[in-house]
């Protein structure tokens, strides 16, 4: 079975980078990217995704106000966070809000 994965970052580069990772991984498929909150939440409500990487810090809306909103109308969807912030309250926010990691 192969594994649907959606982007979601501003920076192109690590979009990009992500993209190759996982093309290049037997069992994933990148079913679509997002580069802002909005687009974010269009693309989560119109791709049958299993997972979600999901860059905390984007234009448009707080990383932790999509994944409520995320998992509230896809509950199944299993969101992984990447942040560049290393305290220890926005991992503690992001898993309470109902990321997966």
């Amino acid at each position: 079975m192969t594994t649907k994965v959606l982007i979601a970052d501003d920076h192109a580069l690590v979009r990009d980078g992500l993209r190759h990772i996982l093309t290049n991984a037997v069992g994933f498929e990148v079913a679509g990217e997002a580069s802002d909150g909005v687009s974010t939440i269009a693309l989560a409500r119109s791709t049958e995704a299993q997972v979600l990487v999901l860059d905390l810090s984007m234009p448009g809306r707080s990383g932790v106000e999509l994944i409520k909103q995320i998992k509230e109308e896809k509950p199944a969807l299993r969101i992984l966070v990447l942040t560049m912030h290393a305290e220890q309250q926005y991992a503690a926010r992001v898993f309470k809000a109902g990321a997966s990691g």
